[in-house]
């Protein structure tokens, strides 16, 4: 049994006599369960299969040798960009190379003597020399001056590996490139053509303007794959953005043909009888081509039951080498498909692969026995003893979550003949094992049991807040599983947050389910982020110098889910919705009016309600959503959506002239009890519930989980003084409001996570709210001599996750607990899985 729920007024019985009381049941945690798996923060679990090897942090890419014998990983996270060599047969690495920025794209030449990598932002491709599992790099390629725009992708080498087919993400553009002779020899525009009567070429703003002056999302076709059709001398580029496959001539770069594909494809696979395989990484599909003329063959369903929402996120394809097997990964539901595509157009499922965290490439080595998978999330969390402190600067080596997690790579011996079946038939039950089985609540309650049944609550505000874990405020309840050493904000500072949790319910098993905040507002949005969010935000995230872009929030189409968000759900099902600062772009001062680049948000937000700025106070923010509040109450109704921003508790460090944290967070504190006090004395407060959570919890440490963090759920229908220690995540939270508006699912995994029906019963309590008074100034400012403040003077706070966070970790803690208090290293689960011999030079 997973729930806890123990009324707070017997709190003070059961300490008093135990022997009477039944047992507690166990909480279940993030870590190794009794069966053997790995349960994920996000509840889905793995087991992989075959050997394991750790890698770094977020490998992307895998080139197989010629030989069969070694591996190139590429490396393309938050924390430093290298290429490591595997060797397959002992599991050491045997060599890395350090670069400065790469993504995606790499591969052995012909005759396994040179490797070559994608140089990304400085747009140049690195040539290695390889022998014998080492490395010797030679003189970039460079593709355009460092100050123009290309960033080199994946490409695909000749068989004598002089040449090269570069797509360029950013550049929108394809590449003929002579690797001998370091030249550039044709290169192409992917973009699509000007607007009809413009002579201007098609640009790639995020976000852009219209003719009419409104914000409006990119066109970036964004090249990502290449596959070479060298006798033939066609070249195929999927079109990351555009949801096409364009074709192009390898000898001049004259585009042939533009092919329409499935939503967002990424990795490319052309087989020998000329089938052009691509993943469509949105769906749960791939798409199978004619290379001859762009006739569909057929799709493949890389779904685990019929009727799956989309989100398994197929981004990787090996071809065995016969042909006759097809192998495809997918990202979010850990796992491999493999189909055997011997007869074109009547391909058919075998079964499933289990992996490790997050597959992003597939391949088999040449003689077909080994079946290697990079997973860039690795096998679990693990613990940070590195982690940041108050007295040390952050450096490469400081862990944090945004490159927590190494990833691995799976050695798998791949079986033949008669043991095939069986082997398949045991990896399959395991990998189906992995997804989570949403549990219903049995006791009445007005979360409905499925959509559509009758409800109570018509009503849901939907708040969302910035960046904090559970142990970070609620640690100092002794009611819940928190540790009060790591409480940074406790009552004092956050009496209504306190208050709120204590009058109704305590979610202290509760995770979000992304890192940071680029996929956390996709995350709390869309229960989904895509491909093309998962790989850039990490670059993004780095501290060097980059061309990746922040990627969500509005800006791009590729990160756009296959079924949108939750608006889009709500406008498909007639229900009436509102945001206020969730996608929105301020106007240059707080009286000029927000904007938004998102199609469905348009006539759907409140133009005065001001998005992303932690110089403008929350109180402000509350101020506008009440007033709004009142005169909904006059009109009669309100929207039956609405979804709320309130920011400020991340905090602007110890910055000078700047709040200081606690002040910051108390403003975030009062404002949320003004709030609720608000609605729980309108005349919608009967039919109304509100529900809060981070949008991720990456800026400070906790016991459990990198990912748990503070959630609140607040109505007359929430079981009132209550601990609801259920597992939950963000996708719970969507899977609830999507329950009581009877909205449709967005992807997979909030139609697979457990709905909150626990913290719910079927009768209310209608006793309003009243708010808590601050406790401190909310005006208090840092000044120069304020902990830290030089270093915030350089943090960028111009939107989400641009300050570096470890610096920023160590300047509201200071600031808190003063200049001399030793901030914990944030605690995480750790898990332990045999691993490969590892090479100690690694470590």
């Amino acid at each position: 049994m997973d729930r806890v729920r123990i009324p707070l007024s017997c709190v003070l019985a059961l300490a008093v006599a135990p022997l009477l009381a039944s047992p507690v049941p166990r909480r279940t945690l993030p870590g190794l369960q009794p069966d053997g798996s790995t349960l994920l923060h996000n509840q889905w679990s793995i087991r992989p299969a075959g050997r394991q090897v750790e890698l770094g942090d977020f490998p992307t890419g895998l080139a197989v040798h010629p030989g069969g014998r070694w591996a190139a990983v590429l490396h393309c996270g938050a924390g430093p960009h290298e290429v490591r060599i595997v060797d397959l047969d002992t599991g050491v690495t045997t060599a890395t190379a350090v670069v400065n920025e790469a993504f995606y794209g790499i591969a052995f030449a012909g005759d396994g003597r040179a490797l070559v990598c994608s140089g990304a932002s400085d747009e140049v491709l690195h040539i290695f020399d390889f022998r014998d599992g080492r490395l010797a790099a030679q003189p970039d390629v460079v593709l355009v001056p460092k100050t123009a725009t290309a960033v080199p992708a994946g490409f695909a080498l000749s068989r004598d590996g002089q040449t090269a087919i570069v797509a360029c993400l950013w550049g929108q553009r394809a590449m003929r490139v002579d690797l001998a002779a370091h030249k550039v020899v044709w290169d192409v525009s992917l973009a699509p053509p000007p607007p009809a009567g413009t002579a201007e070429p098609a640009r790639a703003p995020s976000p852009a303007e219209d003719g009419n002056g409104s914000a409006r999302l990119d066109d970036n076709v964004l090249p990502y794959a290449v596959a070479w059709d060298a006798r033939h001398h066609r070249v195929f580029v999927s079109l990351w953005g555009a949801s096409a496959i364009a074709v192009l001539s390898d000898r001049d770069g004259t585009i042939r043909a533009r092919w329409p594909a499935g939503d967002r494809p990424g990795e490319l696979l052309l087989s020998p009888d000329r089938r052009l395989f691509a993943v469509n990484s949105t769906r749960n599909t791939v798409t199978v081509l004619d290379a001859r003329d762009g006739r569909m063959l057929e799709t493949l369903s890389v779904a685990l039951a019929a009727g799956d929402q989309p989100g398994v996120t197929p981004d990787s394809l090996a071809l065995s080498p016969d042909g006759r097997t097809l192998f495809v990964a997918n990202a979010r539901s850990n796992a491999i498909a493999v189909f055997d595509v011997t007869k074109p157009g009547r391909s058919r499922a075998l079964g499933l692969i289990p992996t490790g965290w997050m597959p992003t490439a597939v391949r088999l080595t040449p003689d077909g026995r080994r079946l290697l998978v990079v997973s860039a999330r690795g096998l679990a969390p693990h613990a940070n003893p590195r982690g940041p402190q108050p007295d040390v600067p952050a450096t490469s080596a400081t862990q944090r979550i945004a490159w927590l997690y190494r990833g691995s790579l799976g050695i798998v011996a791949w079986p033949h003949g008669e043991e095939l079946a069986g082997v398949l038939a045991r990896w399959t039950a395991d990998a189906l094992a992995g997804r989570p089985v949403p549990r219903r609540e049995e006791t009445p309650s007005a979360v409905p049991r499925k959509p559509g049944d009758p409800t109570p609550l018509n009503h849901v505000i939907y708040i969302i807040k910035e960046n904090r874990t559970y142990d970070q405020v609620f640690g100092d309840l002794p009611q819940g599983n928190g540790d009060p050493t790591l409480c940074l904000f406790p009552e004092g500072i956050t009496p209504n947050h306190h208050a709120l949790a204590r009058e109704f319910v305590l979610l202290d098993n509760f995770y979000a389910n992304a890192e940071v905040s680029a996929s956390g507002h996709e995350w709390s949005m869309a229960g989904y982020a895509t491909e093309f969010v998962d790989k850039v935000w990490p670059i993004n995230y780095r501290d060097n110098p980059t061309k990746f872009k922040y990627p969500a929030e509005g800006h791009y189409v590729a990160a756009v889910p296959a079924n949108g968000y939750l608006w889009d759900r709500a406008a498909a099902a007639g229900v009436s919705y509102r945001s206020y600062g969730e996608f929105t772009i301020n106007g240059r001062t707080p009286a000029d009016p927000v904007t938004t680049a998102t199609p469905a948000l348009r006539g759907h937000i409140d133009e005065y309600f001001r998005g992303w700025d932690l110089r403008y106070p929350d109180a402000k923010r509350v101020d506008r959503f009440i007033a709004e509040l009142h005169r909904f109450e006059a009109a009669g109704d309100m929207p039956r959506l609405q979804i709320v921003r309130l920011p400020n508790d991340h905090t602007e460090g110890t910055r000078p002239g700047s709040r200081t944290p606690r002040a910051m967070v108390a403003d975030n504190d009062l404002a949320l009890g003004r709030l609720v006090e608000a609605v729980s004395r309108s005349k919608f407060w009967p039919r109304t519930a509100i529900f809060v959570v981070e949008d991720d919890a990456q800026n400070g440490p906790d016991h459990v989980d990198a990912h748990r963090t503070v959630a609140l759920v607040i109505s007359p229908y929430v079981c009132r003084g209550t601990v609801d220690s259920t597992p939950y995540t963000t996708c719970s939270m969507l899977h609830t409001i999507e329950m009581l508006l009877a909205l449709a699912p967005m992807s997979l995994f909030d139609e697979t996570a457990t709905p909150m029906g626990a913290s719910f019963r079927d009768q209310p309590d209608l006793t309003p709210y009243t708010a808590r008074p601050a406790n401190v100034d909310l005006e208090e400012r840092n000044t120069e001599k304020s902990p830290l403040a030089a270093t915030s003077r350089r943090l960028d706070f111009s939107r989400e996750d641009a300050a570096d966070e470890q610096a920023l970790n160590r300047a509201v803690w200071a600031s808190v607990r003063g200049p001399d208090s030793l901030m914990p290293a944030p605690v995480h689960a750790v898990f332990v899985r045999p691993l490969a011999p590892a090479d100690a030079a690694d470590d």
